[in-house]
């Protein structure tokens, strides 16, 4: 790191000199613009004009030949999404096969902001037209836990009462799911890159943004493993005649109690309550034993025990939104702990050497 004296030039104008070595790197020569970008800790980061430009219009170009394999386009397509890329072109030295085409069209409609611009048999061009400072991360999580809670919900009442029409309702609600966490999961990798979208979409640290991360993925694998009990709820429909009520009761009511966990969990994050993220690990902890117990105790019936099993995974998840929310609250400033916890500050004393 160097150092550089900030020196007065005239009566108003204050001026600090750059490094020749990044002069000449980024070939920079007298009367070229630079753009200066205050971040949120109090820094400047300085960018060149020729990199800033490239930022805004840089188009990202996939080859529809080399995807041979099954569903890779649309992989592609979304992990250009996630890492903020505006423009994607699809490419054929031929013709673009229909079945990619229609890949495309789908995995489009899939993700918020996301259109096609241009269609002809050798290209395709895809633009993201979403403005990332309409969005607030607190609301995405928000949205994205009762996406995923309606879904668990409506599984679980399926199972119970044997109802396939309403597990089809909580099956197809996943794509929504998926398209809050990809859009919440874009705003992170560019608030990391651009520190002063960060503040705007509701950042004061950057060091929260790891733990954002991890409880939008978090919720995610909740809805995922709520879909899955959807489907298997679908193929017990076989089996209802040997299924007890009492079995399909006894799993509703562990359904309560997972459910309360992660649903209590993503409270804890925007409350900040320790004690009653504390209680639901405690919680946790008892109904783990409980889902161990039912395994063993559950009849040789198709699907049940994955029930189970995913019931627990959702648990342990909810668990470890909890842990976060604890870790995110110590993150914040001395002040706010302070009113949390109580925290007294002790000053250490040295004593005098006589």
């Amino acid at each position: 790191m160097e150092s550089r004296k900030v020196q007065k030039v005239g009566y108003s104008t204050t001026t600090v000199s750059l490094p020749s070595e990044w002069i000449k790197r980024n070939n920079i020569k007298p009367g070229d613009l630079v753009f200066i970008a205050p971040e949120i800790d109090g820094t400047l980061r300085i960018i060149p004009s020729d990199l800033a430009r490239r930022e805004e219009a840089e188009e990202y170009i996939i080859n529809a030949d080399a995807c041979d394999e099954k569903r890779l386009l649309e992989r592609l397509i979304v992990g250009s999404y996630i890492l903020g890329r505006d423009v994607i072109r699809i490419t054929s030295t031929n013709r673009i096969r229909s079945e990619l085409v229609e890949e495309v069209r789908g995995t489009v409609r899939r993700l918020i902001g996301l259109g096609i611009l241009e269609e002809t048999p050798k290209n395709i061009l895809i633009q993201c037209s979403i403005d990332p400072t309409k969005f607030q991360m607190d609301m995405l999580i928000r949205r994205l836990s009762l996406i995923a809670s309606t879904i668990y919900s409506e599984a679980m009442q399926a199972l119970l009462e044997k109802d396939t029409t309403l597990a089809k309702d909580a099956i197809d609600r996943e794509d929504e799911a998926d398209m809050i966490y990809f859009l919440a999961t874009r705003l992170l990798v560019l608030a990391q890159r651009k520190r002063d979208l960060a503040l705007k979409i509701g950042f004061t640290k950057l060091i929260l943004i790891p733990c954002t991360c991890l409880i939008l993925q978090f919720l995610e694998l909740i809805a995922d493993y709520s879909e899955d009990i959807a489907k298997r709820a679908i193929e017990l429909e076989k089996y209802k005649a040997a299924i007890n009520t009492a079995t399909l009761e006894k799993i509703y009511h562990l359904g309560e109690l997972t459910q309360t966990i992660f649903q209590k969990a993503v409270d804890c994050v925007f409350t900040r309550d320790l004690k009653i993220a504390n209680s639901l690990l405690e919680m946790h902890d008892v109904l783990e034993s409980a889902f161990e117990q039912e395994m063993r105790e559950l009849p040789e019936i198709p699907y049940l025990r994955t029930i189970v099993s995913n019931l627990s995974k959702i648990a342990d998840k909810g668990a470890l939104i909890a842990k976060l929310a604890i870790n995110t609250t110590l993150m914040k400033s001395d002040k706010e702990i302070g009113k949390i916890l109580k925290i007294r500050k002790h000053e250490r004393t040295i004593p005098l050497q006589g």
